[in-house]
């Protein structure tokens, strides 16, 4: 039979320790195991309580296995240890099996160790094939992405727009066709100054018969619609507008021989000349090519090479005839509001002196 490493014969005196104590391991609970030993010190429960000063009660408890007696969990452990200390037994192997016997509620159970690597190794043949395709998929796109950046361009297998692709070859659909522009909404002036009828030569001094006869003004040229892209100087830095009425080739150069413009202009695209620069239009087409001279109509080019200086010069001097016009229109006015206002003052004046 197994020895615990308990307390020696000369703690307890020779009649006390008469045979070897049995080990704590050998009996088939901790209870029974110390009511054995308690037998075999021929000692009482009350003694032993004297002894290890803790209740008769809780020894008894201890024998029977009822655990649910006793007190919280740090008295148990000390109860058993004095207990089986007095007994002569192991104190940390009767602690252990007190342990097992009696496990700590508030501690959670452990999963048993392994369990977790044993999942792992039972999915790691799916793990490593779903990573290894991941991996070949990530690889294979790049390779493609690169094969695609390293080859040659090809050329377009259209070699021109087919026929069922123009407006108006669908059936039901019909070409849009635009027709000529329609002229300028004459400006807004201020309304002409309302005349009795049969006073006109009382008032103004103006014989309307005369003005009868006079002739009309020049109608308004035709002013300028965009109706495509706008090229070249802004619309402040430019007097002089090209415009294309149909698909056409212009080139711009400099004195120098410097290409300041180029370009195949579509119908309605234009070209806005800046200011104070000396160089030729080239148009391949000069006839295709209408010119705006201050926003106005000024005619189509007249030859294929044509010096931009000359229409810079030609928008200047319609520019001062404008100007001029406009100044004589109203110092006229202005005149004819003073005899208006000359000729009531002397209506007036004579209707006090008749009355």
């Amino acid at each position: 039979m197994a020895l615990d490493a308990g307390k020696g014969p000369e703690e307890y005196g020779a009649a006390d320790w008469k045979e070897l104590v049995p080990s704590i391991t050998d009996a088939p609970t901790l209870g029974e195991g110390l009511r054995i030993a308690r037998d075999h010190s021929g000692r009482s429960l009350a003694e032993l309580s004297t002894i290890t000063r803790v209740p008769a009660r809780y020894l008894t408890a201890l024998e029977q296995n009822d655990f649910s007696v006793l007190p919280n969990r740090v008295f148990s452990i000390g109860y058993v240890r004095a207990y089986a200390g007095a007994l002569g037994l192991d104190e940390q192997l009767a602690v252990e099996r007190f342990k097992r016997e009696s496990p700590d509620p508030s501690v959670p159970l452990q999963p048993p160790v392994g369990v977790a690597f044993e999942e792992v190794k039972r999915y790691s043949p799916r793990l490593i094939a779903g990573f290894a395709v991941l991996l070949l998929a990530v690889v294979g796109w790049n390779v493609f992405q690169r094969v695609s950046l390293l080859r040659a361009p090809q050329p377009s297998d259209i070699a021109e727009v087919p026929e069922t692709w123009r407006l108006g070859t669908v059936p039901g659909q019909s070409a849009m066709r635009l027709t000529a522009p329609h002229p300028a909404p004459p400006d807004q002036t201020i309304p002409a100054l309302y005349v009795t009828p049969g006073l006109e030569m009382q008032l103004t001094g103006v014989d309307p018969t005369a003005a009868e006869g006079a002739a009309p003004p020049p109608p308004v040229a035709k002013a300028f619609n965009p109706r495509g892209a706008i090229y070249g100087a802004s619309a402040s830095a430019s007097d002089v507008i090209i415009q294309a009425r149909k698909a056409a080739a212009i080139v711009v150069r400099m004195g120098d021989g410097r290409v300041l413009f180029a370009r195949q202009l579509a119908a309605g695209e234009a070209w806005r000349a800046p200011l104070g620069v000396a160089a030729t239009i080239d148009a391949s087409d000069f006839g295709a090519f209408d010119v705006y001279l201050n926003g106005e109509h000024g005619g189509a080019l007249t030859a294929e090479h044509t010096p931009l200086a000359q229409l810079n010069s030609r928008a200047q001097t319609l520019a001062r005839q404008a100007a001029a016009e406009v100044a004589a229109r109203a110092e006229a006015a202005r005149q004819a509001a003073q005899a208006q206002l000359q000729a009531v003052s002397q209506v007036a004046t004579a209707a006090t002196t008749g009355g």
